[in-house]
């Protein structure tokens, strides 16, 4: 039997009047990529204030690896919220942000001790993270690349791409940050083979290691191991080795941004692992707390122990009931059962990803990696000119139809896929099923 049961249009009567209620108590420029106004959801099933039952393919933007309220984790909050809910670790210290920072201690990749700070979101995380490299570095200099989406701080935003969506208006940003050039194999020069292409782009980065920046300023390099925002691009192992190499070289910090693409989304707790390069720091997000707000940034313990006392930490960072879920969250996602479910409901998506890519001339690409997969549209496949209108109507008749999806890439013209990993394979295939038939309807 099919889970997706419509009995309104979506969106519905009830959905639309909260909907007007939003737009006159929210300021306009809060996003807001579908039309669905939730009610309640378990898994990867919705359902909304119309009495609609949808499928979600966005996870919360890969916040919900877990799905929505898994019960270990549900249970873990309610047991902690009858004991208090918050006292501030700067305060009195809090022994389930002991308890979390040990475990993610242990799970991070490197033979060194390392240390965890407990915060509340992913911009924190990386807020915190450069701030820390500047501190053990006594330096100013960041390098980002293209394509990377960071978050919405001054800073985060300073080393944030698309510029028009994120940043327009905001500035002036911070300052002694370089923006390199990440590669992205769908989008090289023709005349290059696909190793040709990613030692240019090495050559390329040690290039602007002169004429951009001179290493000795820089007091860190961060990246999304795939980036998110910008399209799902995994950066090559030669490339990551490059940036490790020049780390360990000039004393630069390596920060990995796991935020979307961490918490065992790509079939391994991070997405670097699936290249061996170790990074310095990690900052996660989003999964690791299963919905509840949380973030961590683990690192070398002579880094993170760089700043004065007193210099890092925040009132809710380590918050006992954020901190009650992440514990339960990453004993799942570590687990080994849950990483071969990853891998295996990014091979179905990937197989279907790929008949579409030979029945549909509007897609351009497909990319992925275990669970986080995505579809490039694009107007002309020799070209590879992007169709960011076509995602919209391909979105919003999905949408209709009761599949949950947004959209992301540089140019705006990728559907992103990141159902909960928990979704059951009837349910995967049924909203694989929708999202065809939207494409077909608007193909060529």
């Amino acid at each position: 039997m099919n889970t997706i049961k419509l009995i309104t249009q979506i969106p519905g009567e009830n959905s639309f009047k909260v909907l007007n209620r939003r737009k006159e108590a929210l300021p306009n420029g809060s996003s807001l990529a579908t039309e669905i106004v939730i009610k309640s959801a378990r898994g990867a099933v919705v359902k909304d204030v119309d009495g609609n039952t949808l499928l979600d393919f966005a996870g919360g933007i890969g916040m919900l690896n877990l799905g929505h309220n898994r019960k270990e984790v549900i249970d873990a909050v309610k047991k902690q919220l009858d004991e208090y809910v918050h006292s501030c670790n700067i305060v009195m210290t809090i022994e389930k942000y002991v308890e979390l920072a040990e475990m993610l201690n242990s799970v991070t990749p490197g033979n060194f001790k390392k240390k965890t700070l407990i915060a509340n979101s992913g911009t924190e995380a990386v807020e915190n993270a450069v701030n820390i490299a500047k501190y053990f570095t006594k330096r100013n200099a960041v390098i980002c690349f293209e394509g990377a989406y960071h978050g919405r701080s001054t800073l985060t935003l300073s080393l944030s791409s698309k510029y028009s969506l994120f940043k327009r208006g905001f500035g002036g940003f911070v300052q002694d940050i370089y923006r390199m050039h990440a590669p992205n194999i769908y989008r090289k020069p023709e005349q290059f083979t696909n190793d040709e292409y990613v030692k240019y782009c090495v050559d390329k980065f040690e290039e602007s290691l002169i004429s951009h920046v001179d290493p000795s300023a820089v007091a860190a390099i961060i990246i999304e191991p795939i980036l998110g925002e910008g399209g799902f691009i995994q950066i090559p192992k030669l490339f990551l080795e490059k940036i490790r190499e020049v780390c360990d070289k000039n004393g630069i910090v390596f920060i990995a941004d796991e935020i979307q693409c961490g918490a065992s989304r790509t079939g391994k707790f991070l997405a670097i692992e699936h290249t061996g390069v170790v990074p310095d720091i990690v900052c996660m997000a989003k999964s690791i707390g299963a919905g509840f707000p949380i973030s961590a940034v683990i690192g070398k313990a002579e880094i993170m122990d760089a700043p004065h006392l007193g210099g890092i930490g925040g009132t809710y960072g380590g918050s006992p009931i954020s901190c009650a879920a992440a514990i339960e969250a990453v004993k799942i996602l570590t687990s080994k059962e849950f990483l071969d479910r990853a891998t295996y409901v990014g091979e179905i998506i990937q197989k279907r990803l790929n008949e579409w890519k030979n029945k549909f001339q509007i897609i351009g690409d497909v990319r992925g990696v275990g669970a986080m997969n995505i579809v490039e549209f694009v107007k002309d496949r020799k070209l590879k000119t992007p169709d960011m209108d076509i995602v919209l109507k391909i979105i919003k008749e999905t949408v209709s139809s009761g599949v949950i999806l947004i959209r992301a890439g540089l140019y705006s013209n990728c559907i992103r896929l990141l159902p909960p990993i928990v979704i059951t394979d009837e349910e995967l295939n049924e909203g694989l099923n929708v999202i065809e038939n939207s494409i077909k309807k608007f193909s060529i």
